[in-house]
């Protein structure tokens, strides 16, 4: 990158003059451009030197305030003034507005071909650029040679800053450091130290664009940043923090740092790929011991062995866990979203949890974007782990966990029991919106077999079998109702039945007999009974 004053400091171009003493020269010129017409600005891309004989201006050279004005919103380095020929001499109140505004403005000698200029300047601004690619390439030569031996991540970030000779530090989705260069080994200060003071200034980074401002230095002097998203994935990038960018030598260019980029983008994805290799392998093995102990016939097998890479541990607990991303929409422009999201909460639970359970393992559910924790030790504050460890995440990514949970079993064998009441839970609880952070198993009756008929369907059964008991509005039917329900609750026997409703024997002999006739049926009759209770109990619900 060069700068205004580096290309004003070359000996060739000695005979240009800086006209206002105010100029801010650091601004970095990328290209030369020659051009007569008021509006080039439109017509200009940014950090351009403009030379012009101003021919436009030359019984109006006010007319060039507006034009520095119009090159200043759009970046340009600098404007070059050739005087003698239209313009004897810059207006000192041109010069003046160009000194407030600290834009350079340079007086270019009659003697000087505008052309002559533009080409000298461009060769040099050429060369600059051939030596910078140059240099570029060589640094992507360097790291492929590293990405062909498998260097690791730390490896390639401490190379980097070797190259570039300033502290370099990457940051994963969850803005947490995973590697740095070696300048914070001798540092007094961590990199975390840095890293923390760019979430109090930028809550929220770009995934898109790069990022630059300042922040403290060890001794609170301020200093400059630069912030590189790397997209391993489509959503959530890893960040690339160069500190003192500006500090950087030369060849380095932005040219180099975006080869570098490219290439530590391509290593994390290759990364990513081996680790989804290794959990649709866990996958395989918990779908396989799930299917095995569901079917009819059970296939003897040592899933302690066969478990024994994957974390299995002999135990007398074991549960399992279901968990889903909340509000989570399924289509097609949804699915590469929901994917990637659940691989960083495999990460980060796999991080966090470890902290908390003994042996808790983590397997990716087959074709979902769904994970199952299964649990081999007892945690009484499984609750409160992960809803902070849920709530810790939502601070960071925009991910909102909900945790199922399965009844605890004593043996392996019995995990697909613990497996099949989390998925009940988890059905339960997703049908629900909002959906809860934690649901939970509940033992299913035999009237969990009806959930899904129709209530008209519901009130059929309960009049064919009650007839006027099922839905009873008088006060004598509802007394006969509540006596034959309380008699079949006692099986059938007429004491325990009087003295739970305080009422005669004699009474409820009457009453059952009374109920006998309107359900044109014996109440003793074991199917009839059956059907008696459902019906009690639906129609209750059902009220």
């Amino acid at each position: 990158m060069t700068t205004m004053k580096e290309l004003l400091d070359l000996p060739r171009f000695s005979n240009l003059k800086v006209l206002n003493a105010g100029a801010d020269l650091s601004h970095a010129v990328s290209s030369i451009e020659i051009s007569e017409t008021p509006d080039v600005a439109f017509y200009i891309p940014k950090e351009v030197f403009l030379l012009t004989t101003a021919m436009s201006y030359q019984n109006d050279q006010k007319g060039l305030i507006p034009l520095i004005d119009s090159l200043m919103r759009v970046k340009a380095a600098g404007l070059g003034v050739k005087v003698g020929r239209f313009l004897p001499e810059i207006d000192q109140s041109v010069i003046n507005y160009a000194n407030s505004v600290r834009f350079p403005l340079i007086q270019i000698p009659s003697t000087t071909p505008l052309g002559t200029l533009s080409h000298q300047m461009l060769n040099y601004l050429w060369n600059q650029k051939t030596e910078q690619m140059s240099y570029a390439l060589d640094i992507q030569k360097r790291f492929s040679n590293l990405l062909m031996n498998d260097a690791s991540i730390a490896r390639f970030i401490s190379d980097f800053g070797k190259m570039i000779k300033t502290p370099v530090i990457l940051l994963n989705p969850f803005r947490q450091v995973i590697a740095h260069s070696k300048h914070f080994t001798q540092s007094s200060k961590p990199a975390e130290y840095y890293v923390g003071q760019v979430h109090e200034k930028k809550p929220h980074l770009s995934a898109d664009t790069t990022d630059s401002f300042l922040i403290t230095d060890m001794d609170n002097q301020e200093m400059q940043i630069s912030i590189y998203p790397i997209r391993a994935n489509n959503y959530f990038p890893y960040y690339l923090i160069i500190l003192r960018p500006e500090q950087i030598p030369y060849p380095v260019s932005e040219f180099a740092v975006d080869q570098a980029s490219m290439v530590l983008s391509f290593v994390i994805y290759k990364n990513l790929k081996v680790e989804e290799s290794k959990q649709d392998i866990r996958s395989d093995y918990f779908k396989q011991l799930i299917e095995n102990q569901q079917a009819p016939t059970l296939k003897q097998k040592n899933w302690l062995d066969l478990g024994q890479n994957f974390g299995i541990v002999n135990s007398h607990h074991y549960q399992v866990i279901y968990i889903n991303c909340r509000n989570e929409k399924s289509s097609i422009f949804k699915d590469k979203l929901n994917r990637e999201k659940i691989q960083l909460v495999n990460q980060w639970l796999t991080d966090s949890l470890a902290f908390h359970f003994r042996d808790a393992l983590l397997f990716p559910m087959k074709n979902t974007n769904h994970l199952l924790l299964l649990l081999q030790s007892k945690n009484e504050a499984i609750d409160d782990i992960l809803r902070t460890t849920a709530e810790e995440l939502e601070r960071v990514l925009p991910i909102s966990l909900a945790f199922s949970y399965g009844h605890p079993c004593e043996k392996i064998d019995m995990i697909a029991n613990s497996y099949i009441e989390a998925k009940i839970a988890f059905d339960e609880g997703f049908a629900k919106d909002p959906q809860p952070r934690i649901s939970y198993y509940r033992p299913q009756g035999m009237l969990s077999l009806f959930e899904r008929m129709q209530t008209d369907e519901i009130k059929y059964f309960c009049q064919s079998v009650l007839h006027e008991l099922a839905y009873p509005e008088e006060d004598a039917m509802i007394e006969l109702r509540r006596t034959l329900k309380t008699y079949l609750d006692y099986q059938c026997e007429i004491t325990r039945t009087s003295k739970a409703m305080f009422i005669h024997r004699n009474t409820v002999k009457y009453r059952i007999n009374h109920c006998e006739e309107i359900l044109g049926s014996s109440i003793d009759d074991p199917n009839f009974s059956l059907n008696l209770r459902l019906a009690l109990e639906l129609s209750q619900n059902d009220e």
